[in-house]
């Protein structure tokens, strides 16, 4: 029972945090935390998570049914869904933050400008919804796949993680990183006094990008198996094809070794990059660089719904090697990986 106890504080401060952040607000907003392999800790209902006290947190099982007196909150679904689905979560938070809903009610997409959320967010998507609580999971589940985030318009954002702590990160991070744009937002406004002519053009990539970007418009080329060797020699052929490739690639004297790992397989593949060229292609492990990832996060990259830098540093992906050195070929490393699903894969 001191585990438990000890569990209800930790929503209990978290509730604090976010509320104190104004990230939740009223009696809106939900928690849980996975207690063991058949138990988890759900906030009950009509509570507010900046006021929270230990009988407004419920000891469930993994069906959502209180062991304890007291109703659930009614979005039990979600948080049962997500748990049994991914073994690795061990909290969840959901709460309505105004930029975010304000900004998605407006927007398909959001594209982080802000290195820091470019790294660590990548770029979201809303789930459409069209009742209070979340009835259709699937959609949800297939963000969270990629990513420990995931918008629900209208609605709210949820996030997953391994501490509540990781989730409060999640929640934070996007509502400053949007929160900014809206303040960018405004300023490129009265720039341009009124007008809008830069932010039409921006609302018009977002369509783009909200379109499947580069993938969209690969539709009816050849598909290739993912990892096979025409997969790769399509990838090397369209990165030395490239002229903004090799512009960046002379220009940060991008001069390395990568290679890509498929974990289920083992099956290896390494880059010689000289001045951004590829000008070998082997099966080395010991490569300078090694990124390694299982195939649903590998497909998730090459159909451009998570970019290779965001899996990393949310560790979807495993990066051995000096990530510092690394950025340091940001632009360049982000091109190849724009190119690389241009190379496209089956299924």
């Amino acid at each position: 029972m001191a585990g438990i106890n000890k569990l209800k504080n930790e929503i209990i401060d978290i509730g604090k945090l976010l509320w104190d952040k104004d990230l939740a607000s009223a009696l809106n907003g939900n928690m849980s935390v996975r207690v063991d392999e058949k138990r988890i800790i759900l906030s009950a209902t009509k509570t507010c998570l900046g006021r929270l006290s230990e009988k407004d947190l419920l000891l469930c099982d993994n069906d959502g049914n209180s062991l304890e007196a007291g109703k659930v909150t009614s979005e039990k679904l979600m948080h049962t869904s997500i748990y049994k689905n991914f073994p690795d979560v061990r909290a969840v938070i959901h709460t309505h933050t105004p930029y975010v809903n304000g900004y998605f009610m407006e927007h398909p997409v959001f594209v982080p400008r802000i290195f820091e959320a470019k790294l660590y967010l990548g770029e979201i998507k809303a789930i459409d919804q069209s009742l209070p609580t979340v009835q259709d999971i699937n959609p949800v589940l297939a963000e969270l796949k990629s990513k420990g985030l995931a918008v629900l318009r209208h609605h709210g954002v949820l996030a997953t993680g391994p501490e509540l702590f990781d989730c409060f990160c999640w929640i934070q991070n996007l509502e400053e990183a949007i929160k900014t744009e809206c303040i960018a937002t405004s300023f490129n406004d009265i720039k341009s006094q009124g007008h809008n002519v830069t932010r039409s053009q921006r609302e018009e990539d977002i369509r783009k990008k909200a379109m499947g970007g580069i993938g969209a418009q690969e539709q009816g080329k050849i598909r290739h198996k993912m990892f096979s060797r025409e997969h790769i020699q399509a990838i090397v052929d369209i990165v030395n094809g490239d002229e903004k490739m090799k512009q960046l690639g002379e220009q940060t004297n991008m001069t390395m070794e990568l290679a890509v790992k498929l974990d289920e397989t083992g099956q290896v593949y390494s880059f010689n990059f000289e001045k951004g060229k590829i000008t070998k292609v082997g099966n080395n492990e010991n490569a300078e660089f090694l990124t390694s990832a299982p195939e649903v996060v590998w497909r998730a990259v090459f159909k451009r719904e998570i970019d290779p830098f965001v899996a990393t540093t949310q560790k979807k992906m495993i990066l051995r090697g000096d990530f510092a050195r690394i950025s340091k070929w940001y632009a360049p490393c982000s091109r190849v990986f724009e190119l690389w699903t241009k190379a496209v894969i089956e299924g």
